[in-house]
């Protein structure tokens, strides 16, 4: 029981302070909107460091592969695993949220009068053509305006290409790769001290929202958990099963389905998949992944690929959508979900509520203006657990997949027991 509230110590806190922000807000009504400064402290700290944490935490981890056991066929192996399943997992959030609104029935009037009232306007779709908006989308046309939170995917591009380029040229880019790695725990460690502020901040502007909207919020996000918890089930144990399957037939089923339970639980006890990359690293390996392919694919895995969060991702673009009334029945509105619910799990952090790196992302894509960012942090705090068991567990199965590329087979631990691996791998050792 201990270690469970150490686990859940920080997602507990938040709940109970969205809980007491909404039980405030019910008793005052309208009253409440005099703590909502208190609440846009927290937001603006939060979009004041996101420009220098997304640039220092992508281009470091790029600039940095080249320290690790990479072969050119496992990391493109991994890309394309990584990217196949992400696409997939976004596709079937997708399909369930358009199966299931979750905002079906709510007031969108109220929440665009809440904007306005808060001095914000909801966005509106401009007409841009196709290749236009790829252009604008991707790229600025001065470096200056890649320090605005309003071009953060073009602030990506750019630091991917910095993280290769640095990568690439070897020793001389030694120096930078320590200076962006340094640059990026910097980064992490003032988020983690802004974020000692978000139950205060978090509990007041969810105060100020109950007490204008009314408890009507509550049902949507009801409606989003329980339509979390159902992919949830489907991608575990349909998905998790079919990719085992692809990687090893039979054997491959029974090797992941014998090994996944310890990295299941620990995912589900820390809320954390950078916590769970030593519980990965050993029973990926037990399933049947080499020693270099698991050490590759696992830890890069806990930070850029995340299956959950990209269905986390899709919730919280429905959601938003449909307070705001915005519609998604064209196919260009559904790519571009697909596509930026894709890069929420690629750059959201690999640490327990790092889902609001992805929230500060899917707004600054989109144009919504801060003031939204306390709604939707509560669905990451709602699905913490069952997200973090899909973005860790599913890293060991990702490996799976890369031994089936990389070697052809899995190695084949199907037959072996705990006693005979462990005796396996001292041999090997001594050897």
């Amino acid at each position: 029981m201990r270690s469970f509230l150490k686990s859940y110590k920080s997602s507990l806190i938040l709940l109970a302070s969205i809980l007491i922000g909404g039980i405030i807000g019910m008793i005052l009504g309208p009253k409440a909107a005099v703590v909502e400064p208190l609440g846009t402290l927290f937001i603006n700290l939060m979009f004041m460091i996101i420009v220098p944490l997304v640039f220092f935490s992508v281009s470091s981890a790029i600039a940095n592969m080249s320290g690790m056991k990479r072969l050119g066929k496992i990391m493109g192996s991994t890309f394309l695993i990584f990217t196949l399943t992400a696409i997939t997992a976004a596709v079937i959030g997708i399909i369930g949220a358009l199966l299931v609104n979750p905002t079906k029935g709510l007031d969108v009037s109220a929440f665009s009068t809440l904007m306005a009232q808060a001095g914000e306007e909801a966005p509106k779709a401009e007409q841009v053509t196709f290749l236009g908006q790829l252009v604008k989308t991707f790229t600025v046309s001065d470096f200056s305006m890649l320090f605005s939170k309003n071009n953060m995917l073009q602030l990506i591009v750019f630091s991917i290409l910095l993280g290769i380029s640095t990568a690439l040229v070897g020793e001389k880019g030694k120096p930078l790769a320590k200076l962006l790695s340094s640059g990026s725990a910097v980064m992490m460690k003032i988020v983690e001290i802004i974020m000692y502020y978000a139950p205060i901040g978090l509990s007041a502007y969810f105060a100020s929202v109950i007490g204008q909207l009314g408890t009507q919020i509550l049902q949507g996000y009801l409606r989003v958990f329980m339509l979390y918890l159902g992919l949830s089930v489907i991608y575990y144990f349909g998905f998790f099963t079919l990719y085992a399957f692809i990687a090893g037939g039979k054997d491959g089923i029974f090797s992941f389905w014998r090994n996944s339970v310890a990295p299941s639980v620990t995912a589900l006890a820390t809320c954390s998949s950078a916590a769970c990359i030593p519980v990965n690293l050993e029973y990926s390996k037990r399933m049947g992944v080499p020693d270099d392919i698991a050490e590759t694919v696992i830890p890069l895995g806990a930070n850029t690929h995340k299956d959950g969060s990209v269905f986390g991702g899709v919730m919280k673009i429905v959601f938003i959508f449909g307070i705001f009334g915005r519609s998604m029945s064209d196919p260009g509105t559904l790519l571009g979900i697909l596509a930026v619910s894709f890069l929420v799990g690629a750059v959201m952090g690999a640490i327990p509520n790092g889902g609001m790196i992805g929230e500060m992302l899917i707004l600054s894509v989109y144009g919504f203006p801060p003031a939204v960012l306390p709604i939707i942090a509560v669905i990451s705090t709602i699905i913490d657990a069952p997200a973090t068991l899909l973005n860790s567990t599913g890293n060991t199965v990702c490996s799976m997949m890369v031994t089936r590329l990389v070697e052809g087979r899995l190695v084949g631990a199907r037959h072996l027991t705990s006693d005979k691996w462990k005796a396996m791998k001292a041999k090997k050792s001594e050897a």
